[in-house]
């Protein structure tokens, strides 16, 4: 085998079995503060790739088999779930014990568009989601 393909077979198997780099996770509402509108916002830690391809692909998907899933996964995954209110500053997240060892992690929110995709904050550190009148926008470093 060549130096260079055995240098990408080693990026490859690294990266596969890469831990999450999320530090910290931070939520901020950009809605109106007079409206009355609370948002949920679920943060999912999951710890092995067949975990993750049971996840639903959409938000609607997830919401209406969230209860289902929780309890059928149990223990190979943790869910960190908080409910913002509309002009609400922030609020940090507390990250489950574990969390270092996540190989994905994603994010849905109730005010994001019905069809929307989770996020994927796994290679982000320190990440901030915040809520719009659009949706969800979530940036990291």
């Amino acid at each position: 085998m060549s130096r260079q393909a055995l240098s990408i077979l080693i990026l490859v198997v690294f990266a596969a079995n890469a831990a999450a780099a999320v530090e910290f996770v931070e939520i901020r509402s950009r809605l109106d503060p007079n409206a009355i509108e609370i948002t949920g916002v679920d943060v999912l830690f999951l710890y092995d790739e067949g975990t993750a391809a049971r996840i639903p692909a959409t938000k609607s998907a997830w919401y209406a088999d969230r209860r289902a899933l929780t309890r059928e996964l149990g223990a190979v995954f943790d869910l960190v779930s908080t409910f913002i209110p509309q002009g609400f500053d922030s609020e940090r997240l507390t990250l489950p014990e574990r969390a270092e060892n996540a190989v994905r992690v994603l994010v849905f929110a109730e005010h994001d568009a019905s069809g929307a995709p989770p996020v994927d904050i796994t290679g982000m550190t320190n990440v901030l989601i915040e809520i719009d009148p659009f949706g969800i926008r979530v940036s990291g470093e």
